[in-house]
């Protein structure tokens, strides 16, 4: 069938069907809309677009001109409509290999494995993705914490671990586990809770020499105290109860700078008797027994 005269034939694309889902459809599903798309688009080049019909004659003369006027659009067409198709499915396949990639970070993560997790990771240090940026971040600054680790590896884990939090926090500002409002975002999660009452200690505790030094770096320089750690570590526990050995140990700690022996040793024996699943583990295990040595409480 014809066209009508005057009428604007609709594109191939909107004739074709569109692939299922909305955001990121299986790769099954894409892979076979694809290859349905392709044929479709060749099936439709066996049949010459200028047969059926002498309009064509009618309107160059000669056939052969009007061959030789259409095969070259025709092939540069087909060509540019394929590395479309082509493109999309690499984007596809590519957004489903990062969620493969951070899905095996997740569960490294959760069974301990600090060394594989972040070897794994570093390959894709140069990734524009946040969500792998701050799992790269947060597995680099748990390398640093191992024990194996020497002091000057350490020092370059957490620098590294500091420039791929502020990349994560570039590429996605909204990101809930790179940005500093992590809380606000996500209220519920423990850990944003216990990292903002980790940077409070830290900051409490910093000696004076180092406050000089960030009084140079920043404008304002950040500063915290005691209470508003403990305030963290407590919201964290109240979140997700004994979620992490650190937390315990460092609840137990803030109490002790609070000259609060009594909630000090109650935190720290919970720290020393957590079940050990990580290094990290191990250590908090061994510096809670060896803090507990150190005070005597009356009870």
């Amino acid at each position: 069938m014809g066209v009508r005269r005057g009428a604007r034939p609709r594109p191939l694309w909107e004739r074709w069907p569109r692939p299922p889902g909305k955001d990121r459809p299986a790769a099954a599903a894409m892979a076979a809309s694809f290859s349905h798309r392709l044929l479709l688009l060749l099936r439709r080049r066996r049949t010459p677009l200028w047969a059926g019909g002498g309009r064509g004659r009618q309107i160059l003369g000669k056939v052969s001109a009007f061959r030789r006027g259409l095969i070259f659009p025709a092939v540069s067409y087909l060509g540019y409509e394929a590395s479309q198709l082509i493109a999309q499915c690499a984007v596809v396949h590519a957004s489903i290999k990062v969620e493969e990639l951070l899905d095996q970070a997740d569960y490294l993560y959760e069974s301990g494995e600090t060394e594989k997790l972040y070897h794994l990771l570093a390959k894709y240090k140069q990734s524009e993705d946040a969500e792998l940026l701050w799992r790269l971040a947060r597995a680099s600054r748990d390398l640093s914490q191992l024990s194996s680790t020497s002091p000057e590896e350490k020092k370059q884990l957490v620098y590294e671990a500091l420039e791929y939090a502020k990349k994560a926090l570039e590429k996605n500002p909204s990101s809930f586990a790179a940005h500093k409002k992590a809380i606000e975002l996500n209220p519920k999660d423990a850990t944003s809770i216990h990292l903002m009452g980790v940077w409070c200690y830290s900051f409490a505790e910093m000696p004076w020499y180092q406050s000089r030094i960030a009084a140079m770096l920043f404008a304002t320089p950040p500063s915290s105290t005691y209470e508003e750690a403990l305030n963290y570590f407590q919201k964290a526990e109240q979140a997700d109860p004994n979620f992490y050995s650190k937390n315990l140990l460092l609840l137990g700690k803030t109490y002790l700078k609070l000259s609060n022996k009594k909630l000090a040793a109650f935190w720290l024996l919970k720290a020393k008797d957590y079940p050990v699943h990580t290094e990290e583990d191990k250590q908090v295990q061994k510096e809670a027994a060896d803090l507990l040595k150190t005070f005597s409480v009356k009870t």
